[in-house]
């Protein structure tokens, strides 16, 4: 499968420890800098129809601002109830000053 990078936004739009949401090929997206890298996930919890990108983000780990369930953005992994679901995660990559994200 070969890569699709799409454009998501200026570095300098994500500053290390927050959280953004950007529209990357139509898809509303969760940006996160954390621990000097960046990650990418689907926008909206698994559990409840809230934006993570208005939750608590420390490091490398999301907490929904609806029912405060975690998840690991690294992997998606759901970290504790209520979440049961993991959150889908995409490739994410810093270039020339610019954050690319594959949402395939």
């Amino acid at each position: 499968m070969t890569e699709e990078w799409n454009h998501a936004c200026s570095a300098g739009e994500l500053p290390e420890g927050e959280v953004i949401a950007v529209q990357v090929a139509g898809q509303e997206v969760a940006l996160y800098r954390g621990e000097g890298e960046v990650f990418a996930s689907s926008n909206i919890c698994t559990h409840g129809h809230a934006r993570l990108s208005d939750g608590f983000f420390d490091g490398s780990k999301i907490e929904c601002p609806l029912h405060q369930g975690c998840f690991d953005v690294r992997s998606g992994k759901a970290m504790c109830a209520p979440v049961s679901v993991d959150l889908r995660v995409f490739r994410a990559r810093e270039t020339d000053g610019k954050i690319y994200v594959d949402v395939r």
